[in-house]
């Protein structure tokens, strides 16, 4: 690669500034819809399809050839679709301390996220929260180490499990037929810890 395709790659830019010219002239490796980022109002699976095909068609066409990745913040259901199905946040799953429900949730959220298209979301969230001023305290499992652990079961959910004949069982896996494409944890479990960084903006 040159230098500018290496840039390109290792770039994920918002679908608002993402285009067609923007991919193939920059060699783009990777975009993202932010927070309420949808391609229209009530946008539906096949509204997502849509969007994420287009920008896939051009990918191809670079001298590289790779196509993007599309990422999306689908923490608790995915809840950016119109008319998906919404889970509670995270502080309300690790209440009901039942890891595989989280596993089930996390399965059923792979299934919607992939009816649309993307590749992988921005989840789970793993913090361990020990300050309740922190603003996102909502999105951490508990405070509890022990049960935060427990939750990430909804990773096997979201990326299936790892086969037991395998012989990678480090890396990432994913049951295509099944499942959304990856996980990625948002968050060290030392954020739910922040404190200082918070009483700053309150």
């Amino acid at each position: 690669m040159t230098l500018t395709e290496k840039i390109g790659q290792m770039i994920q830019i918002e679908r608002t500034v993402a285009s067609g010219k923007v991919i193939g002239q920059c060699f783009i490796g990777s975009v993202l819809s932010g927070a309420g980022s949808v391609p229209v109002t009530n946008a539906t699976a096949e509204n997502w399809v849509d969007m994420v095909n287009g920008f896939q068609k051009v990918a191809p066409s670079t001298r590289l050839g790779i196509p993007i990745i599309y990422g999306i913040d689908a923490v608790h259901g995915h809840s950016n679709v119109y008319k998906a199905t919404i889970f509670p946040h995270n502080v309300g799953l690790g209440s009901t301390r039942d890891p595989e429900l989280v596993k089930r949730i996390g399965a059923a959220t792979a299934l919607e996220i992939r009816a649309t298209g993307l590749h992988y979301t921005f989840a789970p969230c793993i913090a361990v929260y020990r300050y309740p001023r922190w603003g996102r305290c909502y999105e951490s499992y508990s405070e509890d180490l022990k049960i935060v652990q427990e939750m990430t079961e909804i990773i096997s959910g979201l990326q299936g499990e790892i086969p037991a004949n395998s012989e990678k069982k480090a890396s990432p896996f994913l049951v295509a037929k099944q499942r959304s494409r990856r996980a990625l944890s948002t968050m060290w479990a030392m954020e739910g810890q922040s404190m200082e960084s918070t009483k700053t903006t309150l």
